[in-house]
């Protein structure tokens, strides 16, 4: 690390508060990416700690212990252990929950074990202090031989004295805590020296966990493992061991630092208010009256904003199709780049809203309440309580969704979470949704203020949910295994949410689901606008001919002509001839071959869908740009001569996108968790295979 820079790493167990300590260091000034070689979220900020020394902030998943379960904990395990990653820290802070100490020092035991310098951030300092709890901090520091800081992570109290500690040299603690058995101190020694390793502790975890360290080359784990078979070493042998000392040594610190324990009663609220949330009946009536409120808030709240935005570029098309010159790179942006770019850039504040209401029930302890209360419902259903993290985390978008599921310890209910996951409806679909439900369904309310169209949206992602429980079920019978799973969970304590953390979550989920689907549509865009505007020669250049014989019988005026001369052309385009090669199999659906070709793009990313449409429907045209809402509805049938998106034909799409997998991005990371094709594959073809039955079944009734 360079003079006056420096890497550290947060830590701590679950719910301790990283996050909101992370958004505090650091403000906007993050990054999010993936640790190398695995699809694991990986937050990286900087902050300066004075005037001389910046620190680049990593925010580590949450962790009980270096003995992981999940991959989330191996890979923490990792960075601690080796110090030749790219991630070791030169320093860590461990977030310790005040109101649960005893809970966040098992790992900080570890660390003063590894010699990693370390500063213990005493976290809800305030709950402490409600609960009547009183920690001596100068004992707790002078015991452990490490600074200790108090904060309030979500309020950002004392974040300058920790930066203040941190910009200040910091030695490892010199405590010991786990002792090194006159049995094994030989074989420690022999890995030590071998690999050059710092402490005993840092060998004993070489020959404790030869497989979990990835960085480990073959040959190199094969070597200890020789080496502990020649010195009679059994991995796990000595972890019971290992962790009776580590609670002695944490239950006479407790006993020295803490002056005056928690009343028994402190949580007396917060568990009156669990036996009306989780309660056997009524919890599930609230969770579903939660899901209602978010459903209609997307579409009640976002309205207005969504049809600023959408007739803001509709006139911003115009625009540039009056006054830019003629040529085809000026018709590619007011014809396709725009119109695409529209597509998606509309539908920001659903997502926000969304995102917004998520971030809400995760700050304030009620997600967690929704794991414990769906668990005995998921296990009828080859799931368990876990499941419903990565579920819920699949509205927002499949990709950290499916990452999400590897806190799940059993094998099975993950491969069945991951498989049934991309069934949830997340924020890509969400662009089609709304836009196809304003067309058909209509904008009046129930009782006054129940908006029908929200609740046709909240409809389809329970119908969602529906394939993905039911699909769970099935595979239950058709994975044998004999693993049992069992979930152990700590519920956070009820807070009000920090709304600088909701909205520090709204504008990041936002922002990366605007540039990555940007990216996208942008592409596509291009190259769709290309494809619809050339075809081959010949037939693109006898357009006009044909169109004015047509035009001659009929009367028509000039602008008629020119807009049925765009529809020739468009037609007999590349796209088009796509359009129609896929039009015969998608027919008994009711889609046409325009509606084929952004099904085809979609594959892409599923939100793709408007940005095609919104792009075919723009080619060439010779009148002034409507919106994509009237684009669509006044889109025209020629075999009946009337609107092409009746409620069959949008009911029929909405079912198709509901089931359809439609998301490349998606198969990869299932590929990837899954180490290899036979999953996903699998997937594909029974997601695809539902959405066209669906989809067929519903077309045929309403018709």
């Amino acid at each position: 690390m360079e003079p006056g820079k420096l890497k550290i790493a947060l830590t701590g167990k679950p719910n301790a508060g990283k996050s909101s300590l992370f958004n505090h260091l650091t403000g906007l000034n993050q990054k999010i990416g993936n640790f190398p070689g695995v699809t694991v979220d990986k937050r990286i900020g900087y902050c300066q700690l004075d005037n001389n020394t910046q620190a680049e902030i990593i925010d580590l998943p949450g962790i009980y212990s270096l003995y992981p379960r999940t991959l989330d904990e191996k890979i923490v395990t990792e960075i601690f252990s080796d110090q030749q990653n790219n991630l070791y820290p030169d320093k860590v802070v461990l977030i310790a929950d005040a109101t649960n100490l005893k809970n966040c020092m098992l790992l900080l035991t570890q660390l003063i074990d590894l010699k990693i310098p370390t500063i213990v951030a005493l976290n809800m300092m305030d709950l402490a202090a409600k609960s009547g709890l009183s920690i001596d901090v100068k004992k707790l520091s002078a015991s452990l031989d490490m600074p200790v800081v108090m904060i309030n992570a979500r309020k950002g109290h004392g974040i300058f004295e920790l930066k203040r500690v941190l910009a200040e040299p910091l030695t490892a603690s010199r405590k010991s805590v786990f002792q090194i058995g006159d049995e094994i101190k030989k074989v420690i020694a022999v890995i030590r020296d071998k690999f050059q390793l710092a402490t005993d502790y840092e060998a004993y975890h070489f020959l404790q966990q030869t497989d979990n360290l990835i960085f480990l080359k073959p040959e190199q784990r094969n070597e200890i493992k020789a080496i502990a078979k020649e010195h009679s070493f059994f991995p796990h042998k000595y972890q019971g061991a290992e962790t009776i000392m580590r609670y002695g040594f944490i239950q006479e610190l407790l006993n020295k630092a803490i002056v005056k324990p928690s009343h028994r009663d402190w949580k007396r609220v917060s568990h009156g208010i669990d036996k009306v949330l989780t309660h056997k009946v009524g919890g599930y009536v609230i969770f579903f009256a939660v899901l209602f409120l978010i459903f209609q808030a997307i579409f009640a709240w976002a309205q207005i904003p969504m049809d600023f935005i959408d007739s803001s570029f509709a006139r911003l098309s115009n625009v540039l199709a009056k006054e830019l010159p003629e040529g085809p790179f000026f018709e590619l942006l007011s014809q396709g780049i725009v119109p695409g770019i529209g597509g998606i850039v509309i539908f920001i504040p659903q997502i926000a809203i969304l995102f917004a209401f998520i971030a809400i029930l995760e700050e304030s302890g009620y997600m967690a309440r929704v794991v414990f209360l769906m668990d005995k419902i998921m296990r009828k259903f080859g799931l368990n309580g876990k499941s419903v993290v990565p579920l819920m985390s699949g509205w927002a978008c499949a990709i950290p969704a499916i990452m999400a599921t590897r806190t799940i310890d059993n094998w099975k209910e993950r491969l069945i979470t991951i498989f049934v996951t991309p069934f949830m409806s997340c924020s890509a679909r969400l662009p089609v949704f709304t836009i196809l439900v304003a067309l058909i369904v209509p904008d009046i309310k129930l009782i006054g203020f129940v908006n029908y169209q929200g609740l046709v949206l909240m409809g389809l992602y329970l119908l969602g949910f529906l394939a993905a429980i039911l699909s769970a079920w099935g595979m239950k019978f058709l994975i044998k295994t004999t693993e049992r799973s069992f979930l152990i969970m700590e519920l956070p304590t009820y807070r009000m949410p920090r709304w600088s953390n909701v909205g520090f979550t709204i504008i990041e989920k936002t922002k990366t689901f605007v540039f990555e689907a940007g990216r996208v549509i942008l592409a596509i865009s291009i190259i769709l606008w290309v494809l619809a505007s050339y075809g081959p020669i010949d037939e693109m250049n006898a357009a006009k001919k044909v169109v004015h014989e047509q035009a001659v019988q009929e009367n028509w005026s000039e602008a008629e002509i020119e807009n049925q001369v765009a529809a020739y052309k468009l037609e007999h385009s590349y796209a088009g001839k796509l359009g129609k090669a896929i039009e015969p199999l998608i027919a008994p659906l009711g889609f046409d071959w325009k509606i084929g070709i952004a099904l085809v793009t979609s594959f892409a990313a599923r939100e793709v869908f408007v940005g095609t449409i919104a792009t075919i429907y723009s080619i060439g045209s010779a009148e002034d740009q409507p919106t994509i809402k009237l684009r669509l509805r006044n889109e025209i049938n020629p075999e009946t001569g009337g609107p092409r998106y009746t409620p069959a034909v949008g009911m029929s799409l909405l079912i198709f996108y509901t089931f359809a997998m439609q998301c490349m991005s998606t198969l990869a990371i299932v590929k990837r968790e899954t180490k290899g094709w036979k999953w996903p594959l699998i997937q594909l073809a029974y997601m695809t295979g539902l959405a066209y039955v669906s989809a067929f079944i519903v077309f045929q009734i309403m018709s």
